[in-house]
């Protein structure tokens, strides 16, 4: 069986290892833990982040403010003895390697590595090259995507992986093709690349492309990345590696990857759309059941779909279930979900109103206040459904203010609402706090303006969980919404902001509020969210999909 090599600038393994930032992160986990289920022989290398993904605290306004994340490595991860180095602006930076080993359910093991370039060895500014996830500045990220790129395929080596194929989770990790052309060029003994040597590093690649906005793939101005790598000969082959005069890291790696896949089917759509003439098929994404699936549901389970951890197929024996056991499990998740908030912030949750949830990353695109931009409407859907309650979380990126500001709009809409619809955000968002809001909402709450969201896995977990979503028509969810059975749709992509948020009220209004308040009803959506939905977006499906189309279809 052919080894993978996973390489990804974020892995998501638990929230005791906070070198993650959100869903690329998070999908990456997921995708460790599925293929030691599943016995692939897999090993994974991102980097090791001494600050964290930033600690989040908000003020009374939301006012956000960044502080670093206290955690040992050594607590929990073991280090490995193994030492390699990679150039970095002309000088030697070396670079250790820490291990998490991922077990799978029937006992399969995947080894993770964590680079880390903090070393007596290196010169100071080198140190902390791995200090902080998606490091600002262009010189640094542009170290970082070395140390990932170059800096993992002479680790793997060193400690004795074989790697058969390069798995590039997102464009990050690119400059593992060069490296892997100044093998070619080594063995040849040559100066010059040729397409014999482009056609066999296309052998060992395949790249995952998550972004669908131009904007958020990595350039570099190529004599930046000269100066950073040093006079390579690909970098003479502007129509591989360049597009508008920039080292395009996504561009390289369509032209070097043997198969590139988008993560959605519209996802898919879109990313030709940007990349005209690029051959780019689509894998939807998928998320590790177990992983986020509350124990009150998971007990439902066990019972309902034995081997359902082994296999998330299983869940469709769910159906079957009875309506008063699976409601019953769902108020169990509401009430964990009380529990947390109230030792969290101190506010009150009642399990008995309809709860909405939205957790994710708070930026503009995904529209986090889109529920909260008519108070009226909303209190009045709120009284007729005898209460509301909304759970909102996520980090904004330092860098980002309008992401910012949406959370100290969100804490002034819930101080307006306060005494009409409970609203309560939750700081420091984390695998821990995802799994059980995941679990406890009725409905999970996707705003995204279409076609921006790439895939989107929080929803794929809340329906895992028995959860509806009542989403935009964007990501995973064209393929996952069956209207009136695992969730709604609202809004149209092309829609304003305005309309999207009207179709947002009334279908709360006309559609979800009715079916909470049917007891039959209610009982066969989140039946029907998991049977039809668990199996088709779980981690499981995803990777046997890479598997057999990709890894060695």
């Amino acid at each position: 069986m052919r080894t993978i090599g996973y390489l990804s600038m974020e892995i998501g393994l638990d929230a005791s290892i906070p070198t993650y930032a959100g869903g690329l992160g998070i999908l990456a986990g997921d995708t460790v833990r599925a293929a030691a289920d599943l016995g692939l022989t897999f090993v994974a290398a991102t980097l090791l982040y001494r600050d964290g993904y930033f600690t989040q605290r908000l003020d009374a306004q939301g006012q956000q403010s960044e502080v670093p994340t206290a955690w040992n490595p050594e607590r929990s991860l073991e280090p490995v003895d193994a030492l390699v180095s990679v150039p970095i602006f002309g000088r030697r930076v070396y670079i250790r390697a820490w291990r998490r080993i991922v077990r799978g359910v029937y006992g399969s093991e995947v080894f993770v590595y964590f680079l880390d370039t903090n070393i007596d060895l290196n010169h100071p500014d080198d140190r902390n090259i791995t200090d902080a996830l998606y490091a600002s500045g262009t010189d640094k990220r542009l170290a970082q995507e070395i140390v990932l790129g170059i800096g993992a395929r002479r680790m793997l080596r060193a400690i004795g992986h074989q790697i058969d194929l390069f798995h590039l989770n997102e464009g990050h990790a690119a400059l593992l093709a060069v490296e892997l052309l100044s093998e070619q060029l080594a063995i040849r003994n040559t100066g010059i690349i040729d397409d014999a040597m482009i056609l066999e590093v296309r052998k060992h690649c395949i790249f995952t492309t998550h972004t669908p906005i131009p904007g958020g793939h990595d350039q570099f101005p190529l004599d930046q990345v000269r100066a950073a790598v040093g006079n390579h000969p690909i970098f003479d082959r502007h129509d591989l590696c360049t597009q508008g005069g920039m080292f395009h890291t996504t561009r390289f790696l369509i032209n070097l990857a043997g198969k590139v896949n988008g993560v959605a089917r519209r996802h898919g759509e879109v990313t030709r759309n940007m990349f005209p003439g690029a051959s780019i098929t689509h894998i939807t994404n998928g998320v590790h059941t177990s992983t986020w699936v509350a124990p009150t549901m998971a007990a439902l389970y066990d019972s309902a779909a034995q081997g359902w951890r082994a296999d998330a197929a299983e869940l469709m024996q769910v159906l079957a279930v009875r309506d008063d056991d699976m409601l019953s499990a769902r108020y169990e998740a509401k009430e964990a979900l009380a529990g947390m908030v109230h030792q969290r912030v101190g506010a009150a949750l009642d399990p008995r109103l309809l709860t909405l949830g939205f957790a994710r990353r708070q930026t503009e695109y995904k529209r986090p206040a889109l529920l909260l931009t008519d108070p009226a409407k909303l209190a009045s859907i709120a009284a007729s459904a005898g209460g509301l309650q909304i759970v909102y979380a996520g980090k904004a990126h330092p860098g980002d203010g309008i992401g910012r500001g949406i959370i100290r709009e969100i804490h002034a809409a819930a101080e307006r609402l306060r005494d009409r619809v409970r609203v309560v955000f939750l700081p420091d968002y984390d695998m821990e706090q995802a799994r059980t809001i995941v679990s406890g909402v009725d409905v999970w709450v996707n705003t995204p303006r279409p076609p921006l969201e790439a895939s989107g896995t929080s929803g794929m977990k809340a329906a895992a969980n028995g959860v509806p979503s009542l989403s935009t028509p964007d990501g995973w969810w064209l393929e996952g919404c069956v209207p009136g059975v695992t969730g709604w749709f609202v809004g149209a992509e092309g829609q304003s902001d305005e309309q999207d948020a009207d179709d947002l009220f009334a279908t709360l209004a006309t559609r979800v509020l009715p079916a909470y308040r049917d007891r039959a009803v209610w009982a066969s959506i989140c039946k029907h969210a998991v049977a039809l939905n668990g199996p088709r977006f779980s981690a499981h499906r995803m990777i046997q999909d890479y598997a057999s189309r990709l890894y060695f279809g």
